[in-house]
């Protein structure tokens, strides 16, 4: 595969002709595609179904399968016998149709039998094989139709459990697993059960049916022939189950290549400043040269696969045909055999070829419903880390004392996981403001995050007013905790139900409070349409300090019991962020407020402050007792006052706390 010269999004202003740096970069996209054309050929031979399809797991995973759609019985009774319906139907039309070959031979040599007898006969037959058509059609469509409605229900049970589970993971899980993945097996992998379910389980048993009645018909008929008329059937059967496993192993592959295509234009396009600051696009373009080769190269040669599955059926059918009409013809001339009963041989095949063809597509969806469902199963077989416990109970709230009593904390239990947090002792009540700092990885967010129950400590406890947080139902413990994280994360929907997610219900005077405190209500007042404004993909029309707002926003509308700002004002500037803790003082008067942050200034009215060192607690107290006793806090704050005095820019101090393995924002 080859790149054609392409201009980039930045020529859009160039003038229609063509300039020399224009041509040598152009000539550059070709030599490098040239280049990257050079690749090793994919073997020929697609690996063995075994490597990628777990054979073993398909009964248990396509009986699991099946238990869902009985859960919906009517369903599955009438879809099941319109299947038999239609496949009845389909063996009657071999039988009247012989039956009327030899009708109409009897009569043409009838002479006794009148002109008005002849044409009766034959148009009573003629309307009974239309309505037989009409019948197997109108049960052919009831049971597609049935089938593709009871997969879609199963599909939306599937897809709400699934979706419903994944709220209920620990983080801890989520830490495990990539997103993409989580969203692949939710959307794909769910459509490939759904499919199973859709054309795998009603086909067989049409199938059985077709093929089970027909061959005792035929066989008794006459056995050489029918053997004849059947010897196709267990090639075609073999090739194509054959070719259905080896396409779905293809398929895997080329998915697998269509991730990586995906995900290569996604990072492309988040940054494609940083593509156009390095001019890297020649670099970009052979990149997803590369990757699309392999992904035309892979489809190529699954075109191939099932057109020589296909024409080897074909063949297959034809020369059975031919066998069929060979030996019944001379069958026919020495008076053995019929005319209609070779004609209903003939139709018997015609009619087996369709169904056999489909065995490829039953084991392929077959295969695929097996991965598919394992993947989504092993998601919702997952038991939560962290979940109520039988007896929990409703927080009840009187003082509003957080307390950590010797916590420690490791994310893992294994040997080698590193404790993050090492005896951690402390207490903050209603009305309190705890700050917290220390160097990166010391274990700040970590102990933001216990607070919820977002994770389960190692040893210790953690405590609101005496109750354990492990006895209390998450719902009440949440509903207490806002935590106000780093990551100020927003939905691409308004500004009021990005600030009234945690209560949708929430009116406007209430929104405007919350953003008022946050000192982003001016702001949105200045936006095209007030609060009702999308704030865009992630909060892409905001800056950095004006999406931190709104997050405080969001986190202050509930008024909670105990507030947790992680590093929640590193984007703001100095003024506004003054503005914003005198506007929290006043309005969190009833609530235990804890303030992670790497700006000392921001913690100086806090009523304790802990340092955190490699998760202990080396330092304790108030911002002027840290100050006088000339320890590690004292060092920082000197050092970020030095700092500020000599105009050192935010780089510069950044360099310089790094130094001393401890990061603030200037």
């Amino acid at each position: 595969m080859s790149i054609s010269s392409v201009p980039s999004a930045d020529d859009s202003d160039s003038t229609p002709s063509i300039t020399h740096a224009n041509k040598i970069a152009d000539k550059a996209v070709k030599q490098v595609a040239k280049k990257v054309s050079q690749k090793k050929p994919l073997p020929k031979v697609l690996p063995h179904h075994s490597e990628e399809i777990d054979v073993q797991a398909m009964p248990q995973v396509l009986g699991r399968l099946t238990k869902l759609a009985v859960r919906y019985p009517w369903h599955c009774v009438f879809a099941i016998l319109a299947a038999l319906g239609a496949a009845v139907f389909n063996l009657l039309m071999p039988l009247l149709l012989g039956h009327a070959v030899d009708q109409a031979g009897h009569l043409l040599v009838n002479a006794k039998l009148g002109a008005d007898v002849v044409r009766n006969a034959l148009l009573t037959t003629g309307a009974l094989i239309v309505l037989v058509c009409a019948v197997r059609g109108i049960l052919t469509g009831l049971q597609g139709y049935l089938g593709e409605t009871l997969a879609q229900k199963v599909g939306y049970d599937l897809r709400m459990a699934f979706y419903e589970k994944l709220q209920r993971l620990s983080f801890s899980y989520h830490d495990k697993i990539h997103t993409g993945d989580l969203i692949a097996r939710g959307m794909l992998d769910l459509e490939g059960v759904r499919a199973f379910l859709e054309f795998g389980v009603l086909r067989v048993i049409t199938l059985t049916l077709l093929l089970g009645v027909g061959s005792w018909r035929l066989l008794s008929i006459d056995v050489t022939l029918g053997l004849l008329a059947l010897s196709f059937v267990p090639f075609v059967a073999w090739n194509a189950a054959r070719t259905g496993l080896r396409l779905r192993v293809s398929w895997q592959r080329l998915q697998k290549m269509m991730s990586e295509m995906t995900l290569n234009m996604e990072e492309n396009l988040q940054g494609v400043r940083v593509v156009r600051a390095f001019t890297s696009r020649l670099h970009e373009m052979a990149k997803f040269d590369k990757i699309s080769d392999i992904a035309l190269r892979l489809s190529n040669q699954r075109i191939t696969e099932r057109m020589g599955n296909m024409s080897a059926m074909v063949l297959a059918y034809y020369t059975s045909m031919a066998l069929v009409l060979w030996v019944g013809g001379q069958r026919v001339a020495n008076g053995s055999l019929t005319v209609g009963s070779l004609t209903e041989f003939l139709t018997f095949i015609t009619i087996l070829q369709l169904p056999l063809r489909q065995i490829g597509m039953i084991v392929n969806a077959s295969a695929r419903a097996t991965g598919s469902g394992a993947r989504l199963f092993e998601v919702l077989d997952t038991d939560p880390e962290i979940k109520d416990a039988p007896s929990a109970h409703d927080l009840k709230i009187d003082q509003g004392l957080l307390r950590f009593e010797s916590v420690s904390f490791a994310y893992g239990n294994g040997p080698n996981d590193r404790t993050v947090l090492k005896d951690i002792s402390f207490e903050v009540k209603k009305g309190d403001v705890l700050g917290i700092v220390g160097a990166p990885g010391s274990g700040k967010s970590t102990l933001a995050h216990l607070i919820p129950r977002f994770y389960e400590v190692s040893s210790g406890r953690i405590t609101i007013d005496g109750q354990d947080v492990r006895s209390l139902t998450l719902s009440s413990l949440r509903s207490a905790v806002s935590l106000v994280q780093q990551e100020n994360f927003l939905f691409d929907t308004s500004v009021h139900n990005n600030v009234a997610y945690s209560e949708p219900q929430a009116g406007e005077e209430r929104v405007i409070e919350a953003a008022s405190v946050a000192q982003i209500h001016e702001h949105v007042e200045q936006l095209p349409k007030g609060y009702t404004t999308r704030v865009g993909e992630r909060g892409v029309a905001l800056s950095g300090g004006q999406r931190q707002r709104m997050t405080i926003a969001r986190g202050l509308l509930d008024q909670p019991s105990i507030l947790v700002l992680d590093d929640s004002t590193a984007a703001i500037d100095p003024a506004t962020e003054q503005r914003v803790r005198a506007a929290l003082q006043s309005s969190l008067q009833n609530t235990a407020t804890i303030i992670i942050a790497h700006r000392l200034s921001s913690l100086k009215h806090a009523d304790q402050i802990i340092v955190l060192d490699e998760g202990r607690i080396v330092e304790r107290g108030s911002h002027a007792e840290l100050s006088a006793a000339g320890g590690r806090y004292a060092e920082l704050w000197s050092l970020q006052n030095r700092g500020a005095q000599e105009g050192l820019t935010g780089s510069t101090v950044s360099a310089a706390i790094n130094n001393n393995n401890v990061e603030f924002a200037s």
